[in-house]
């Protein structure tokens, strides 16, 4: 803690002199958000009109006239949109909780308050008012676990529909300006929902791959806004299994003194009970990735959030390792208290992290992060530390990164990590890089070509998320955007991508070489499919057996369709098809998997949702999870599974909202062979016993929300569970009625969370 207190204070010391708010000239009649818009308040604002299609991405001259209007203002960020739609294009208002989204008709804000690409922020206004907000970094990589503060309102008429927001200057880190001037990087986008036609200004896809470095750049006043919000809460939990009550308090703090720093703080944060993740199966050597919903933890995180690893989720800091399994297995950590500081000086963006975990098992976590940007290029570096006592372990991590972008069609970037890694006072270290080159060739064809090299020393996860090291991987990929489609067509858009890619380990090891070919396309109906099909050559792995040898295999085959249908009168369809050959048996012997998942539709608040996942794999390579210590012992199963899910969504009103979710699992593996793997990598037919197995899992929640105010809430939760595994089989139907029956755990949740702005 007191190396927490320590972290704060320096960065108030480095937090420049508080500003008084720049006192440019401002039109007396303010703009007032209310979904009218006023000439007279928007007197002054950039005017834009030149809306083009990327949705379809012909860049095509919107077929609906759209309007928006662009305004710095002492209190934010102001942004008008006035959307015409003739009565022939029906308006969809259906309501969604906060960042649940819909197929609807809707407007987004997308915004780099430092104009230099490496972090934005989306503001997304629905027809019926419901908002998504969300975090843009690695260009395109959006998330939504971030919550804002900010205004917006919506209003139509016979002619078409308006939308205000006004963004506040605190609700991000940015930079001094200079000159009194800020340059912003900004896009604009509407979206019609019965057709899923995009109108975007500038007319690029949010999809681009170098989507932030291409906002329009717009030079505006620097204001500047001081901000002190303190949210106490409070939580109380009944568990029914054990028939006692649990109390406990804590608050986040955010203080933001001007535009150039930021401090936000939590004492005894809250690991988001109301939240429940989804239920999976994984028996691999790869974990499972859960995304965060901690306030503290989603708030200016972007600027810590480094992607690196070729595989999806991987990155440096991975928020979920604090307060995360403690080391000595007694469950959760207790994190005590947590610090963050974003800021900038002298053209240098920072960043600081700390949190500490109670206890003599509990952890500490330190990240330290710097950028410096150029005309053409920016650089960044970091440096994380986990002190580890219980293991005796401590792991550091250091990172630099560099992009490049030489012309406005090549960007290049390039990130080099080392681990330090000291058990027990012994030391490995080794190093990791990663390099992407895209290449924008014009007539909407593209190229990208990324090497990754992961040492077999390198450990990133004790802060970070690395689904795998010992890794050398090449791949070529070229797309091509195809619009223009016939009118006759029922698709608008396909996007195109081919991929080539081979892989080896640190040890000269071939893992696989593959193909793949996949396509992405937009329907005239405003829905979209997507389809792919790879096939990866005979190689080795070396995951299944966790360390305990490598084993040949034959070539893989997957393909794999979806389609998605948006709310048509009552109903709207979603639905995929899958097939994966990944065992010995070969790309003839794979597995088939088919979810369908439709929605209906009361009205517009009210949705009842349902699906249904049945899988058969009759070729399931993995190491027995009933044999303790297997070693280098696999087995191959025929399983079977049924997942079944169900939920209620009910807007009541604008504050109030109940949401009923069931998610349960059954699955049943049955004995083929078990193999053992030979020194030279063969796996050879044994005759050692490996026993059937089966699962079983429960998740149900009754979440009842009341918007008390702004980032302010009361939930009430009930929340059972349960899951089980036994060492025989059974058949799949009888053990998803069976899943219902669990109760390993039973909670009534109550919490209320006020944030006080001062």
């Amino acid at each position: 803690m007191r190396r927490l207190l320590l972290l704060a204070l320096i960065g108030a010391a480095l937090a420049p002199p508080a500003r008084a708010q720049d006192t440019h000239p401002v039109d007396a009649s303010r703009v007032v958000i209310d979904g009218r818009i006023d000439p007279a308040e928007w007197a002054g604002a950039r005017h834009v009109t030149d809306f083009r299609l990327t949705v379809p991405a012909s860049k095509a001259p919107a077929p609906y006239p759209t309007e928006g209007w662009i305004l710095a203002t002492p209190e934010g960020l102001a942004i008008a949109m006035h959307n015409t739609q003739p009565a022939s294009v029906p308006r969809t208002r259906q309501v969604a909780q906060r960042d649940a989204g819909a197929q609807a008709d809707r407007v987004n804000l997308y915004v780099d308050f430092d104009g230099d690409g490496r972090t934005g922020y989306n503001f997304t206004v629905l027809l019926s008012d419901s908002i998504i907000d969300a975090t843009i970094t690695n260009q395109n990589q959006f998330s939504t676990d971030w919550d804002g503060n900010w205004r917006h309102a919506v209003s139509d008429d016979a002619e078409g529909w308006s939308v205000e927001l006004l963004i506040p200057w605190n609700a991000a880190p940015m930079r001094a300006g200079k000159g009194g001037k800020r340059t912003i990087g900004v896009s604009i986008d509407r979206v019609v929902g019965v057709t899923g036609e995009r109108m975007s200004w500038p007319a690029v896809p949010f999809a681009e791959p170098r989507f932030l470095s291409v906002l329009a750049p717009i030079e505006i006043p620097a204001y500047s806004q001081s901000l002190l919000a303190i949210t106490p809460f409070a939580v109380g939990v009944f568990d029914n299994i054990r028939g006692r009550s649990d109390f406990d308090t804590g608050a986040d703090v955010f203080w933001k003194p001007n535009g150039g720093f930021q401090l936000s703080a939590t004492l005894n944060p809250d690991f988001g009970q109301v939240e429940s993740d989804q239920l999976v199966v994984n028996f691999s050597a790869v974990e499972t990735f859960f995304s965060d919903k901690r306030p503290f933890f989603t708030e200016n995180q972007g600027f810590f959030d480094v992607p690196f690893g070729s595989l999806g989720a991987d990155r440096l800091i991975y928020t979920r390792r604090v307060g995360g399994p403690a080391d000595d297995g007694s469950g959760a950590g207790d994190v005590t208290a947590a610090v963050k500081l974003n800021g900038s000086a002298a053209g240098i963006n920072y960043g600081l992290f700390a949190a500490t975990e109670a206890d003599e098992v509990g952890r500490d976590f330190y990240a330290m992060r710097a950028t410096r940007d150029f005309d053409s290029q920016g650089i960044g570096a970091m440096v994380t530390r986990v002190d580890r006592p219980f293991l005796d372990r401590e792991a550091t991590v250091y990172e630099f990164d560099h992009r490049w972008n030489p012309n406005p069609r090549l960007g290049i970037r390039t990130t080099v990590v080392g681990s330090d890694i000291q058990p027990q006072g012994q030391a490995t270290r080794d190093t990791g890089v990663q390099v992407l080159v895209d290449q924008d060739l014009g007539n909407q064809w593209r190229q990208q070509l990324y090497a990754e090299h992961l040492g077999d020393g390198l450990q990133l996860n004790d802060f970070g998320y690395l689904q795998r090291n010992n890794y050398n991987y090449l791949r070529y990929q070229f797309a091509h955007r195809e619009t223009g489609l016939p009118a006759a067509s029922r698709y608008a858009a396909h996007d195109w991508r081919y991929t080539f890619a081979a892989r080896r380990n640190d040890h000269g090891v071939r893992l696989s070489d593959a193909a793949q070919a996949e396509v992405a396309s937009d329907l005239r109906n405003g829905g979209n499919d997507f389809m792919q099909l790879a096939y990866f050559s005979a190689g080795h792995d070396d995951l299944v057996t966790r360390g305990n040898g490598v084993v040949d295999v034959p070539g893989k085959l997957y393909g794999f369709y979806e389609r998605f249908t948006p709310r048509k009168g009552r109903w709207s369809r979603y639905w995929h098809l899958r097939y994966a050959a990944e065992g010995l048996d070969g790309p003839a012997h794979g597995s088939i998997e088919l979810d369908f998942e439709p929605t209906y539709f009361v009205n517009d608040n009210l949705s009842f949702s349902a699906g249904l996942l049945a899988l058969h794999n009759p070729d399931w390579l993995l190491q027995p999870p009933t044999v303790d210590a297997p070693g280098n012992l696999l087995a191959s199963y025929r399983a079977n599974q049924l997942s079944l899910n169900g939920g209620v969504q009910w807007i009541i009103s604008p504050k109030q909202e109940l949401r009923v979710k069931l998610e349960t699992i059954a699955l049943d593996a049955r004995v083929r062979q078990a193999w053992r793997v030979a020194p030279d990598g063969a796996a050879v037919a044994s005759d050692e016993p490996v026993s059937d197995f089966s699962l079983r899992n429960l998740g149900f929640q009754i979440r009842y929300r009341y918007e008390l105010a702004p980032l302010s809430n009361l939930y009430i939760a009930y929340v059972r569970g349960g899951a089980g595994t036994q060492a025989y089989a059974q058949q799949v139907g009888p053990l998803l009625g069976d899943a219902f029956s669990l109760r390993d755990s039973e909670q009534l949740l109550v919490k209320l969370s006020y944030r006080f702005e001062l």
